[in-house]
C-alpha cells in the first residue's frame, strides 16, 4: 500500500505562529501612523491580513505541488526570465524613499527582488543536482551558478538594495557549500568578494553614512545614527516583560518603519526579552526543521532546494536581528514572516510551502 504523505507538522505550525502571530504586533506598530489615513489605523492590518490569507492559500498549493516540477528546465528558466523582467522594470519605476525596489499594482507594492532569491535557490538547486559529482571543477560546475548571481546581483545593486544583494550571495554560497564544494575555493571566493562588497560599502555616501553611524551610533544621534538609536533605546527600555502590548513609545515617530524593519524592536519594547525569545525559538525551530528535512530529502536536488529555502529565511532573520541589535550596519531587509509587506510574505510562504513538500517525501529513517 503507499505510504501516505504527510508534512512536517513542526515546521508549519512554526511558520504559522510567526505569519499570523505577527498581526497583532503589525497593528500595534502601525495603528499610530495610520490613523489620519482615510482608512483609519487598521490601514497595514487588514493589508497584511489579506496578504498572510493569500500567503497560506499559496503555501497549501506549494505543499501539493511536487518540488521535483521545479528541477524542469522550463520551471526553471521561467522562474529567473520573471525575476529578471521586475528587477529591469523596476528601474524605470518612479522612486519611493529614494530607491526603486517595487512595482505598483492598484495601490499595492511589488519587490521583485524577494522572487529573485527564490530564483536563484531554484536555480542553484537544480543545476548542482546535475553537476555536483564534479563540484571542485569549479569552471565547470559553478559557471552558470555564477553567472546567473552576479547577473541578479547587478540588476539588485542599482535599485540601490545593498543589502538584498548580500543576501542572496550569501544564500547562494551556502547552497554551493551543502554541495561539498572544497573548503580552499570557498575561501578563496570569499577573499576575492571581500574586496568588491568592501568597496560597494563605501562606494556611495548613503551606506558610509550608515557604516560610521553603526560604529558610532550616538556620536550622530540626531542624523546619521538616529534609526539605530531609536531601535537600541527601543530593545533596552523592553526589560525582561515589556512596557506591554500597545503601550511602546519608540513607535510613535521616534523609529523608523516600525511594522516594517524595525519591527523586532518593537516586540522587544512591549514584549520584552520574553517575546523576542519566542520569535528566535521559532526562528531557531524553522532552521532545525528545515535542515532536517534536506538530510531526508530522496534526492540532490531535494536536499540542495531544502538547503537554500532554509538559508533564505534564516540569511534574512539572521540579518534584521543584527541590525535591529546594533550587530550589523542599518540595511533594507525585513524580518522573514513577520514584518508587513506583501512580497517578502508572499515569496516566504511559498518557500515554506515547497520545504513542506519536500519533506512529505522524505526518508523516515534517515
Amino acid at each position: 500500500m503507499a505510504r501516505k504523505l504527510k508534512f512536517d507538522k513542526v515546521l508549519f505550525l512554526a511558520t504559522l505562529l510567526l505569519a499570523f502571530g505577527s498581526l497583532v504586533m503589525i497593528y500595534s506598530a502601525s495603528a499610530p501612523r495610520a490613523i489620519d489615513n482615510p482608512q483609519g489605523q487598521y490601514l497595514f492590518f487588514m493589508k497584511q491580513v489579506m496578504w498572510a490569507a493569500l500567503g497560506l492559500g499559496i503555501l497549501g498549493l506549494a505543499i501539493r505541488f511536487d518540488y521535483g516540477h521545479f528541477k524542469q528546465p522550463g520551471v526553471v528558466w521561467a522562474m529567473l526570465a520573471v525575476a529578471a523582467i521586475g528587477l529591469v522594470a523596476v528601474l524605470f519605476g518612479s522612486p519611493v524613499k529614494g530607491s526603486r525596489r517595487w512595482l505598483g499594482f492598484g495601490g499595492f507594492g511589488i519587490q521583485p527582488s524577494e522572487f529573485a532569491k527564490l530564483a536563484v535557490v531554484v536555480f542553484t538547486a537544480a543545476v548542482l543536482e546535475r553537476r555536483m559529482s564534479r563540484i571542485n571543477d569549479v569552471a565547470y560546475s559553478l559557471t552558470p551558478v555564477g553567472i546567473v548571481v552576479v547577473g541578479m546581483v547587478g540588476l539588485i545593486l542599482p535599485e540601490p538594495d545593498y543589502g538584498s544583494a548580500m543576501a542572496l550571495v550569501a544564500i547562494a554560497a551556502l547552497v554551493v557549500f551543502a554541495a561539498g564544494l572544497a573548503y580552499r575555493y570557498l575561501f578563496g571566493a570569499a577573499l576575492a568578494v571581500l574586496p568588491i562588497a568592501a568597496w560597494l560599502l563605501v562606494s556611495a555616501p548613503y551606506r558610509r553614512e550608515r557604516l560610521l553611524a553603526f560604529l558610532h551610533p550616538w556620536k550622530d544621534a540626531q542624523n546619521a545614527g538616529f534609526q539605530l538609536v531609536q531601535s537600541l533605546i527601543a530593545v533596552g527600555t523592553g526589560g525582561v516583560f515589556g512596557r506591554g502590548l500597545g503601550l511602546g513609545i519608540q513607535k510613535l515617530w521616534y523609529l523608523p518603519e516600525p511594522h516594517n524593519d524595525f519591527i523586532y524592536a518593537v516586540i522587544a519594547e512591549e514584549l520584552g526579552l520574553i517575546g523576542t525569545t519566542a520569535v528566535l525559538v521559532c526562528f531557531a525551530v524553522i532552521t532545525w526543521r528545515g535542515l532536517r528535512v534536506a538530510s531526508r530529502a530522496p534526492d540532490a536536488f531535494g536536499a540542495l532546494l531544502a538547503i537554500g529555502i532554509t538559508a533564505l529565511v534564516a540569511v534574512q532573520a539572521f540579518v534584521n536581528i543584527s541590525m535591529v541589535l546594533g550587530l550589523l550596519p542599518t540595511k533594507g531587509i525585513s524580518l522573514p514572516l513577520v514584518s508587513a509587506g506583501g512580497s517578502s510574505l508572499l515569496i516566504n510562504m511559498l518557500a515554506i510551502g515547497i520545504l513542506l513538500n519536500i519533506s512529505q517525501h522524505a526518508s523516515a529513517d534517515a
